[in-house]
């Protein structure tokens, strides 16, 4: 006979039978654990209004994840900046060519979707290689001709899930002019890298030549944070201001040129690079970053039994860094030191 519907105590212990029947693979394990934290929420008495925004930024990111799923192992670029911009504009016109640039050069390119610079690194980039990762807003933020309807057009109702997909998609951000939004997720990129919380990616600030959009907010930052201590000398390593599609485009290659990605293996940071590290560049390395080193050397490492749940990275080489784990700055100083070995 079909039950029509289980209690909670029923659901729970079903959910609980599973958890201890499906051990095949850590995605099942997690899988089990949300959903155990799920249950809790009834026992908890979670208020109705607490309960949709959870369920809804659970489906917007789940949806997300299945979208960006099949391009995990292409390396994608972020583009924001005005939405006001119009298409007789020159960072219109900047923007579209760049965009097109990055895609030749094998990226794709993710906007907010809306329209200005973000319409412009669409169309640049063509459909194809386009994500859009639109904001649902009663005014102004309609996706643009150039992403509307495709398949990687994602529409989010919450900024911070919106966010986090930019940030964990992404290999490299550039920011041309803009508003609030611009500067908002700029500080929020800077935070996130500042802190360790995300991945250092290039992050750049593209303007035209002469127009001193971006010098003007770094003298601010120089001038207000870092004459007060508010942050270091080396923060500033986190980003560059350029003033052309073409450099800025080498800059990300550079950053790629060498590194490929990095991940904490316990209290370690294993660096994946496509060349094996010569003997003079781990010298440099345990010369001259000794400052942000835990009182080991920096060495060579065969991939660590941890890293066997990324199985597109084990042919890669490694080089095992004792990091503080706080000096964010200088870790991309490092990292550009790797990119220098001929």
């Amino acid at each position: 006979m079909k039950r029509d519907k289980l209690t909670l105590a029923e659901m729970e212990s079903e959910v609980l039978d599973w958890l201890g029947k499906a051990r095949a693979s850590n995605e099942e394990e997690l899988i089990a654990d949300t959903l155990r934290d799920v249950l809790k929420l009834a026992r908890d008495g979670t208020s109705r209004g607490d309960l949709k925004i959870l369920n809804r930024a659970l489906k917007e990111l789940r949806y997300a994840f299945k979208i960006f799923a099949p391009f995990r192992n292409v390396r994608k670029t972020s583009i924001f900046g005005s939405a006001r911009v119009g298409e007789d504009n020159a960072y219109y016109r900047m923007a579209t060519e760049f965009a097109h640039r990055l895609t030749a050069q094998g990226f794709m390119v993710i906007t907010g979707a809306g329209e200005g610079i973000m319409g412009a690194a669409n169309r640049g980039a063509e459909r194809e290689k386009s994500f859009g990762v639109n904001i649902r807003l009663p005014f102004e933020q309609k996706p643009n001709r150039f992403i509307r309807g495709d398949a990687k057009l994602v529409s989010f109702h919450f900024f911070f899930t919106r966010k986090l997909i930019f940030v964990k998609e992404t290999d490299a951000v550039v920011f041309f002019p803009g508003g609030f939004g611009t500067h908002d997720e700029a500080m929020e990129i800077l935070t996130l890298m500042q802190t360790g919380k995300s991945q250092i990616i290039p992050m750049l600030f593209l303007d035209l030549p002469g127009k001193g959009y971006w010098e003007a907010w770094r003298s601010f930052v120089c001038d207000q944070m870092l004459a007060q201590g508010y942050i270091s000398d080396e923060d500033l390593s986190l980003f560059k201001i350029l003033h052309d599609g073409e450099t800025a485009m080498q800059e990300i290659l550079r950053f790629y040129r060498n590194f490929h990605s990095y991940r904490f293996v316990n209290q370690d940071l294993v660096i994946r690079v496509l060349k094996p590290p010569t003997d003079d560049l781990l010298a440099s390395l345990n010369r001259d970053f000794t400052d942000i080193l835990r009182g080991r050397r920096v060495v060579v490492s065969p991939p660590l039994p941890e890293e066997l749940n990324e199985p597109e990275t084990l042919g890669l080489q490694r080089i095992l860094v004792p990091f503080n784990r706080k000096s964010y700055g200088r870790l991309r100083q490092l990292i550009d030191r790797i990119n220098t070995q001929p």
